[in-house]
């Protein structure tokens, strides 16, 4: 029964990935018949990278989600059980400073990728020369 909850809970946070996929094929379509008929896309690695990224932000606040309403329903059923209660003020701590480690990742991350994003548009590099 508990593997058949992840089961659900898994096919529940990935199903927004399904529509990211269909999205990626009819912009595929619209590249030209070559791109299509070969099976090669010209998508940027940057934007890959961020599928990625937001695909896994929204797993991540699905799995928040969950704790909050787990913590908060252990919370409300613990009967005036002080052990219980902490248990569930600890579920929900944990969660709360688990979204801040991933708020902040993300963060670090958007500015690297916006940093190198802004060095391969000015044409910076190794091979850029000034002559």
């Amino acid at each position: 029964m508990k593997f058949l909850k992840y089961k659900i809970i898994l096919l529940i946070a990935l199903f927004p990935l399904s529509s990211l996929a269909l999205q990626d094929l009819d912009k595929a379509a619209g590249i030209g018949s070559t791109n299509v008929n070969t099976g090669l896309l010209t998508k940027e690695p940057s934007s890959i990278v961020g599928t990625i990224i937001n695909a896994l932000l929204g797993l991540l606040g699905t799995i928040f989600t969950i704790l909050i309403i787990l913590g908060g329903f252990r919370w409300m059923t613990s009967g005036g059980n002080q052990q219980k209660v902490q248990e569930a003020r600890e579920l929900l701590k944990n969660a709360i400073i688990g979204l801040l480690v991933v708020a902040i990742s993300y963060g670090v991350v958007r500015l690297v990728l916006m940093a190198v994003n802004n060095a391969s548009e000015a044409g910076g590099g190794a091979g850029a020369s000034s002559s």
